[in-house]
Parts: structure tokens; C-alpha cells; sequence
């Protein structure tokens, strides 16, 4: 093989930014590829110094429009880890709902929005308004109870605002669990059909293998919250406190994005690597849906998330259901509502100290670091988020996948590495404006 040719995708934006791909091939080899990253850094751990963990949550959430529940979450338990506060069984079991709401909304999202034009062949969801107008409508029907449940939970669901650090300032009354109960059971059509639909489609053959990072925990629930530790699929495991063993951030010339490796030369995180990683532990009904897209087995094709993603659907849409019966069941302890503000009256103990929060966000895993002191304001921060540490993987991927396209037209060329990328769940103004493409002659 002969050819050559350069590519510099102008922009591919990330969260909330924008990056470049460039390519060079040069007689049928790759000479050059890299994924740029060309955001400017936003600060947010210097915004963080000398707040007081009791907001910080509030502050954290604007990180991620989509992602703001898992930021909020990550932050409360890091404030919690940091003061040294253990959050009661029914804040744990509330707090599992909304990381549940929020990887079905996220999900949604990519599978219907982002990532299931490429397969029908448009540039974006619009022209299905026209052509696929009842698969467009339960997507958003889906993403309206997925909003309307968060409403419910936490007032809202970008930017979430009664889960707070020891729990809720608004707790769910019995009419509320049965409105989002109803709410939820009412999806379970729309998601057996999505099911249906992902599983008629043809996903790109592409294989590479590559270590995969998630929560693991040592009882038998899927660890979206909460985890015992940070697994791989290597078969090594370190303590969420040891998290910066695991990510070994550096930075490339090219892209101010720092990124991150472990025991390879990158690593994935996401949906995939939590299949990858806790397969068994999902809710039976998603197990089922698993089982018949093939999932049930290690997976190295990166184009699957997106139906690893559809198996996460189930697992969050019945887990979720699930945990509102238990409540429903055993009532809800309302003295456990938490005053509005930053702990004027000194309900909850605070204590200097250094504290881990690390759940796992629609994108994969997440972490934050804060250190407090005896005020409960905090003096240094850390945030990792998924999509960092997947950018390095993205571009071992690429290196792999484009020798063995390159007999096809520079045009599929393109597609397929626009389509790799979207694999991976990048944030949503991510995917809506990078596809402005230029070929150097």
C-alpha cells in the first residue's frame, strides 16, 4: 500500500473544548497521528481553595453539564472523606438512585443523539426528525422522565441542588416516590426497544486490547457510587486513596489535556471497561439484555461501548426502580433532612484531614481529592475526569486502526475515526461541532 495523506480535523472539541486529530501517512505508513487538545485549562481546583466544603459540591457540578450529578457525588465524598463523616444507609441508597438517573440521561443521550446518526448514515439527529420521527420521539420521551425524575430527587438535574454533604436538604415524600416510580416503569418499553434497535446494527470490526480501569467492589452490587478499590483488568487493585498510582498524569507537547497510563501504555474507562471489569454483577435484567447483544464476554472493540452502554441502561433503570420499592417499603427517616447552608448550627463534626471521592460518571471513572482544615474550608484540590483519562487510549486506537482502513477512501477513513472517538462518549458539545474536516494535499 502506497498511499498517502494528511488529515487535521478542525476542532474536536472534548468537555466543554476543542481538539484536533492529525494524520499523516506517507507511503502507506503512519508517520504522524495525534489527537490535540487545544482547550484552555478552566482552574477549577484553584476556584475550589478556601471554600468550605459545604458549597463546594455547588461549584463542582458546573464542571459538567451532563456530568453534574457525578460531580456533585464525587465531591460529597471526597468533603465527607476529608471531615471524616459517614453518610447514613438511606443518603447512600439516595445517592445510588441519582448516580442511576444520571448514566441512563447520559446514556440516552450518546446512544440516541451522538452516536446513532453515524449508523444511519446523517451528519446529526436533526434529519431523523424527518425520517426516523418515532425513534427521535422516545428519545426524548426517555430523556424528559430521566429529567423529571432528578427533578423530583434533587430539584434538577443539571446542577442538582439538595444532595448536599451529609445528605439531602429535601428528602423524597411517599407521593414522590410513587410519581417517580411510575415515571421509571413507564421507560421500560421505550428501553426494550433501544435494545431492539442497537442490536440490528452493523458496529465497525476493530479490535485492540487494552487494559480497562473501573470501581470494583468486594460485595455483589455493580460499583457505580461506591467501590472497595480501583481495579484493572490486569488483576491489580489499589485503595481510592492510592488513586494517582493508577492515573500517573503527564502531558504531550501537543494538547494541554493532561493524560493518564498505568500498567500499560494507556488505559480505557467507561462503560466498556466496566463490563470488562464487573460483568456479573449486574442487575439481572441486564444481564439478559447482555447476553443476547454478546456481551458477555471480555470485550476489545472500543466502537461497543456504545452497546455496553445500552446494557448500562438496564442496569440503571431497574437498579433505580429497585432501590425506590426498598424505600417505598421501609419508609423514609425525614429527621435526616439537613438544614440548608454551610452547617451554621455545627451539626456535622469537622475536622482537617485529606479526602478521596471516586464514583464512576457516565464516562467512566471519577475522582476527586481534597485537602480540608479544622474549618472545613478547603486548602488544596485535585479533579481527574474520565474523558482526560481516556484520551491517551483514543489515540493508541488510532494508531492501530488507521493502517488496517487504509484502502478505503480518505472520506470512510475519516467517518470511522470520527466514529472511534464518539465511541468513547465524549461530552455533548463535543460531538455536535468537530467534524469540520480538510484534507492537505
Amino acid at each position: 500500500m502506497s498511499k498517502s495523506f494528511n488529515v487535521n480535523l478542525e476542532y474536536l472539541t472534548r468537555v466543554e473544548g476543542h481538539g484536533n486529530i492529525v494524520i499523516n501517512v506517507r507511503d502507506g505508513s503512519l508517520e504522524e497521528c495525534r489527537l490535540e487538545i487545544v482547550e484552555s485549562p478552566r482552574f477549577f481546583e484553584g476556584m475550589l481553595r478556601g471554600r468550605s466544603v459545604f458549597e463546594v459540591q455547588h461549584i463542582t457540578s458546573r464542571i459538567c453539564g451532563i456530568c453534574a450529578c457525578s460531580h456533585s457525588l464525587a465531591s460529597i465524598q471526597a468533603a465527607e472523606d476529608a471531615i471524616g463523616f459517614t453518610p447514613s444507609e438511606q443518603t447512600v441508597k439516595l445517592r445510588k438512585l441519582l448516580m442511576d438517573l444520571e448514566i441512563l440521561d447520559s446514556h440516552i443521550l450518546h446512544i440516541y443523539l451522538l452516536a446513532l446518526p453515524d449508523f444511519l448514515g446523517v451528519k446529526s439527529f436533526v434529519p431523523l426528525i424527518d425520517t426516523h420521527n418515532q425513534t427521535v420521539k422516545r428519545a426524548l420521551r426517555m430523556k424528559k422522565t430521566c429529567n423529571q425524575v432528578c427533578d423530583i430527587l434533587v430539584g434538577r438535574h443539571v446542577h442538582p441542588i439538595s444532595c448536599t454533604v451529609g445528605g439531602f436538604t429535601k428528602l423524597p415524600r411517599e407521593k414522590d416516590l410513587e410519581t417517580m416510580l411510575e415515571l421509571l416503569e413507564g421507560m421500560t418499553k421505550d428501553l426494550e426497544e433501544t435494545a431492539e434497535l442497537m442490536n440490528q446494527l452493523s458496529f465497525p470490526q476493530f479490535e485492540r486490547d487494552t487494559e480497562y480501569v473501573a470501581l470494583v467492589s468486594e460485595d455483589a452490587e455493580y460499583p457505580l457510587l461506591q467501590g472497595s478499590a480501583i481495579g484493572s483488568s490486569e488483576g491489580i487493585t489499589v485503595d481510592k486513596k492510592d488513586y494517582q498510582k493508577v492515573t500517573n498524569e503527564f502531558v504531550v507537547p501537543y494538547s494541554t489535556a493532561k493524560r493518564t497510563k498505568w500498567n500499560r501504555e494507556s488505559y480505557m474507562v467507561g462503560a466498556l471497561a466496566r463490563l470488562n471489569l464487573n460483568y456479573s454483577k449486574l442487575h439481572p435484567k441486564a444481564k439478559e439484555v447482555g447476553d443476547a447483544l454478546g456481551m458477555n464476554r471480555k470485550i476489545t472493540n472500543p466502537y461497543l461501548n456504545t452497546l455496553a452502554q445500552v446494557v448500562e441502561c438496564f442496569h440503571c433503570l431497574y437498579h433505580g426502580m429497585d432501590i425506590i420499592k426498598e424505600l417505598m417499603r421501609d419508609g423514609i427517616n425525614y429527621d435526616e433532612e439537613i438544614v440548608v447552608g454551610l452547617n451554621e448550627k455545627k451539626s456535622i463534626p469537622v475536622k482537617a484531614g485529606s479526602g478521596v471521592g471516586a464514583v464512576e460518571a457516565p464516562r467512566g471513572i471519577l475522582f476527586h481529592h481534597y485537602q480540608v482544615d479544622d474549618n472545613g474550608h478547603i486548602t488544596d484540590a485535585n479533579c481527574i475526569i474520565p474523558t482526560a483519562q481516556n484520551l491517551q487510549n483514543i489515540e493508541y486506537d488510532m494508531r492501530k486502526l488507521i493502517p488496517e482502513i487504509l484502502e478505503k477512501d480518505e472520506e470512510e477513513i475519516v467517518h470511522r475515526l470520527e466514529m472511534l472517538v464518539r465511541s468513547y462518549d465524549p461530552c455533548i458539545s463535543c460531538s455536535t461541532h468537530f467534524l469540520k474536516v480538510s484534507f492537505v494535499k
